[in-house]
């Protein structure tokens, strides 16, 4: 029911992108936040049921603002079109890898990981999994893992490994990822109908030891 109303409302907000429409049209914004709170508070206690290391959240912790930052835009729509929400230990700005839902219609997607990290946190994965590759690789080659997300999204990847590891290290195409993360596409029929948010736990499940491998390597790297 909320993801019928989220979906509805964002359908309205992408033809009429405007702040007099949003103004004037404020209770039905407050009607799908509010909904997507509800969908929020629901993904938190199910990723906590399997990962308590994402510590104890409240929905406002974990959803983007609708606003865009349109500074350095050619688009100046002030809004975005989506909801999202990050989850994960600190919240959406804790600079930790976590679990992600993204509802915009014809875009509706779930996903986890890391999204390109800074300089030192990539640098910091990327260490781990020149120490361990054979640790990673158990992660993303997990059969289930592949079953329901295939490989790691490629989006940004280098050419060519980074500088700051040996150039005959076996495993390069490990490194050259700038992101770690998955995605699964979800059509909208299947995020409205019931039972969807406990598939999207489900997924997050089968995406935590991924997670848990990230933040280790983060972890690891700030204890010096």
């Amino acid at each position: 029911m909320e993801a019928a109303i989220i979906l509805d409302y964002l359908k309205l907000l992408r033809e009429n992108n405007n702040r007099g429409w949003f103004q004037a049209n404020k209770p039905r914004y407050s009607n799908a936040r509010n909904g997507f709170e509800k969908v929020v508070s629901t993904l938190i206690k199910g990723v906590y049921s399997f990962d308590k290391n994402i510590g104890f959240l409240e929905p406002k912790d974990c959803i983007f603002r609708i606003n865009r930052d349109v500074r350095f835009s050619v688009d100046k729509s002030p809004y975005k079109t989506n909801f999202g929400t990050f989850i994960a230990k600190g919240g959406k700005n804790g600079g930790r890898a976590g679990y992600y839902l993204h509802l915009e219609p014809g875009e509706c997607f779930v996903s986890g990981g890391i999204y390109m990290p800074d300089a030192a946190t990539l640098k910091a994965i990327r260490s781990e999994i020149h120490y361990d590759p054979e640790g990673f690789l158990e992660v993303i080659n997990h059969t289930q893992f592949i079953k329901t997300f295939g490989e790691l999204s490629a989006e940004d990847k280098l050419k060519k490994g980074p500088k700051d590891f040996p150039a005959d290290f076996v495993y390069m195409d490990l490194l050259k990822y700038r992101s770690y993360f998955v995605i699964k596409m979800f059509p909208d029929k299947e995020v409205t109908a019931k039972g969807f948010l406990e598939m999207a736990i489900r997924n997050f499940e089968i995406i935590q030891p991924l997670v848990t491998y990230l933040n280790n390597a983060i972890e690891n790297s700030e204890k010096g």
